[in-house]
């Protein structure tokens, strides 16, 4: 690891000391909504993630990173960085990362390729997703994928309503590495062309890529 990779993730760390830990839907999505920051997405505390780390990070990063074709990353230092967030109790241990090529090109410029990971323990809706309900009244009714996906099927996603931040993780990508990560095929645009493939992480897997990590709440014990 490069002293410039180092100095990004002592300078991330020390603007994310202070993150707040716990993040309830209801007060998370107005915060997003009056900041006009992707509100209506329904992974509403993976947005919040990049939400409060944008905020905190634009005077030490540059905020958006480089864009590659269509993909702009989310944060520029020394390389460019994407966020992500994950649940932690899941059955998938999956990371969908970002776009392949974009990535490859990103690490031919720069060396390196890094990733910030927040570790999540969520909270679903009732049965009654009185969440859901509420979120779609704030949008002023479906989005034209929930009514497409309801014809499709009558079962309906649960949605998050709370979510409590527990680790980031400061992962790095080079050429060897990244060749590990598996294959995200998202299928076909509306007007038939594939979608560009993106990498899949897998997050039992970190050996040699994991380089730093956040712990809060009472994982700092």
């Amino acid at each position: 690891m490069t002293p410039d990779f180092s100095a990004d993730i002592e300078n991330a760390k020390k603007a994310l000391a202070t993150l707040p830990c716990e993040w309830d839907g209801k007060k998370c999505v107005l915060e997003m909504k009056e900041a006009d920051y992707n509100w209506r997405q329904m992974e509403w505390w993976a947005f919040y993630f990049e939400y409060l780390c944008r905020e905190r990070l634009k005077t030490s990063f540059k905020v958006p990173g480089d864009r590659i074709g269509t993909v702009t990353f989310d944060l520029k230092g020394c390389v460019n960085w994407d966020m992500k967030a994950k649940a932690i109790k899941s059955d998938n241990h999956a990371c969908i990362m970002n776009d392949q090529v974009a990535t490859q090109e990103s690490i031919k410029t720069h060396g390196s390729h890094g990733a910030i990971i927040a570790l999540c323990d969520v909270e679903y809706n009732d049965l009654d997703r009185t969440f859901q309900t509420w979120h779609s009244e704030l949008k002023g009714g479906l989005s034209t994928y929930e009514v497409e996906r309801r014809t499709r099927t009558s079962n309906s996603r649960y949605r998050k309503t709370r979510a409590v931040l527990t680790e980031i993780l400061f992962l790095r990508f080079d050429a060897e590495s990244i060749d590990r990560l598996g294959d995200h095929r998202q299928g076909r645009n509306s007007n038939g062309r594939s979608r560009p493939v993106k990498y899949m992480l897998d997050m039992e897997d970190l050996d040699g890529i994991l380089v730093d990590r956040m712990r809060f709440g009472a994982q700092e014990d």
